[in-house]
């Protein structure tokens, strides 16, 4: 398959969770946002807005995606609310949704038998192809965002989720799979991504 041209990307993961906080593995769970995640993704809309009107840049220029699970759909509502002028239609996409944990989903990152996962910070760049049982591993992601890019007309703002942007960064920023299985993506910012590059505006 023929890598697909990433157009700018400016991605918000959703707002914390009650999952979140407790650092639980969520996936494809629909948990809902908490009250903080509601201020991360309102606070969030604010800082897209600044930046869209500091460059001169109109939020009609850019498509607007998100996964369709529920604590994505809250955050995108949210981050919307920042902006006076009329918007284009949010475009739901279910190759954007979080990478499934199938069996582990549910649980506590410290609670993992060492067989069926490892939490970030303690991966190695092998856990790119891991795949825990009835999931998805992040070659799996990365398959289903390239498709996912090739359908895209231009410049988008993405509300996604946090595996999705460690795939991002491996696929846009070209950022090294160890690196990127290990970092926790922040919900209190706007990443900003061009080929080979990730800005991190915000928090």
């Amino acid at each position: 398959m023929t890598t697909p041209t990433w157009p700018e990307i400016y991605f918000i993961r959703h707002g914390e969770t009650p999952w979140n906080a407790e650092r639980r593995y969520q996936g494809r769970k629909d948990i809902p946002l908490n009250e903080r995640g509601q201020a991360q993704a309102l606070e969030n809309g604010r800082t897209l807005a600044a930046e869209l009107k500091a460059r001169g840049r109109s939020p009609s220029d850019f498509e607007w995606h998100a996964s369709p699970l529920s604590r994505t759909r809250e955050t995108m509502d949210r981050v919307r609310r920042a902006f006076t002028e009329p918007l284009p239609p949010v475009k739901y996409d279910v190759r954007l949704m979080e990478i499934s944990f199938g069996a582990i989903e549910g649980m506590l990152h410290s609670e993992l038998p060492a067989n069926m996962a490892v939490a970030p910070g303690g991966r190695d760049a092998a856990y790119w192809h891991f795949r825990p049982q009835d999931g998805e591993n992040y070659a799996d992601v990365e398959l289903r965002l390239n498709e996912f890019a090739a359908t895209m007309q231009g410049p988008s703002i993405i509300v996604a989720h946090g595996g999705i942007a460690r795939t991002l960064r491996v696929i846009i920023e070209r950022a090294d799979v160890l690196d990127a299985i290990n970092w926790a993506p922040p919900q209190d910012v706007v990443l900003h991504f061009q080929p080979g590059v990730m800005k991190v505006i915000g928090g």
